[in-house]
């Protein structure tokens, strides 16, 4: 008798033991869930890090990739600047004029024969006349200049009134009348030599 009273009286503490598993199984839960919302709290603040540094990141690398509008116009422009100095220089060499200096359009070929003259003409008369072998072949040069200049633009109405062709016309003019005087040989004095130098001086600012 006394072992089953024993037994009956260990009986009640039974649920209450279970109560206690039941309150440290609740605590237990608690602590759980607290530990998961921090989890899920970190993890979404990681997350919202990482899609901040993503979204940062995509950011700059499309302000690096895009070109701003100011870029992009001047580029244009750039383009265009260089199309239509391709298709300048192109018309440039297929037009038979050409702008002077003074701003006048003439005919390239007349522009390019009076230059020769004046190029070759100033060095002949620079050339120093002891050194008969280099002053044979600039005098050699200024004549076959002037020869095709007057073959191809005396008296052409085109151009005989241009200011070049005027102040050509007289230096060409003042060598042929001294050397018809005084001979093919004859030293040209410095007198007539400054005169014709600044003809061509004034004739090649027209040209």
């Amino acid at each position: 008798m006394a072992s089953l009273t024993s037994v009956k009286m260990l009986l009640p503490t039974m649920p209450h033991s279970t109560g206690r598993h039941k309150a440290s199984d609740q605590l237990r839960s608690r602590c759980f869930d607290r530990l998961s919302c921090e989890g899920a709290s970190s993890r979404r603040e990681l997350v919202l890090r990482c899609g901040g540094i993503s979204i940062a990141s995509c950011v700059m690398l499309n302000w690096v990739l895009t070109p701003s509008p100011a870029w992009a116009e001047e580029e244009s422009n750039s383009r265009e600047d260089k199309n239509e100095g391709v298709v300048g220089a192109i018309k440039s060499l297929f037009d038979p004029n050409e702008k002077t200096k003074s701003g006048k359009v003439l005919p390239k070929a007349y522009l390019n024969s009076a230059r020769d003259v004046v190029k070759t003409l100033r060095e002949s008369l620079k050339e120093d006349p002891k050194d008969m072998v280099q002053f044979r072949r600039t005098a050699d040069a200024a004549k076959q200049s002037i020869r095709d200049y007057i073959n191809n633009w005396k008296g052409q109405k085109t151009v005989i009134n241009e200011e070049s062709y005027v102040m050509l016309e007289k230096a060409i003019r003042a060598l042929a009348n001294f050397y018809s005087r005084a001979g093919p040989s004859a030293p040209l004095p410095e007198e007539i030599k400054s005169e014709i130098l600044g003809d061509l001086n004034t004739a090649e600012e027209f040209l």
